[in-house]
């Protein structure tokens, strides 16, 4: 018997997403994760619709991030950044971050963090204390 996990193949139309409760507008679709024994890592793919936004907020665990479609603005600590197709993102840690798509178009980018706990705090008072990011 090995002790190796078993690799696996998700297609697309397999992936069930759903609504996050902060953010109206936000999708979450789990593509990879602990669940399919990946042992170190997990693979989430979100969308946001035009007008959609999520709050200021802070995770315990890294996030490193593709955008797929659209264009949107991410906010980074103090600064905020026009993102779009094929860019890539690294967010610390305990950073605050935030995203809101002015466009037309919806946006949709991968998230990959750490399998484990992560705690997530609002930044901004009134919301709810998931983001889903």
């Amino acid at each position: 018997m090995s002790d190796r996990p078993t690799p696996i193949v998700r297609r697309a139309n397999e992936i069930e997403y759903a609504a996050v409760d902060a953010a109206e507008g936000l999708r979450r679709g789990v593509l990879v994760d602990d669940s399919d024994g990946a042992p170190n890592f997990a693979i989430r793919r979100f969308t946001l619709d035009p007008g959609a936004s999520v709050p200021k907020h802070t995770n315990e665990v890294e996030h490193e991030q593709y955008v797929l479609d659209g264009s949107y603005t991410v906010g980074l600590g103090d600064e905020e950044y026009e993102v779009s197709a094929g860019d890539s993102l690294f967010i610390p840690a305990g950073v605050v971050h935030w995203y809101r798509n002015e466009g037309d178009e919806p946006g949709a980018f991968l998230c990959a963090v750490p399998n484990g706990d992560d705690a997530i705090d609002l930044v901004d008072p009134g919301g709810s204390d998931d983001s889903g990011d």
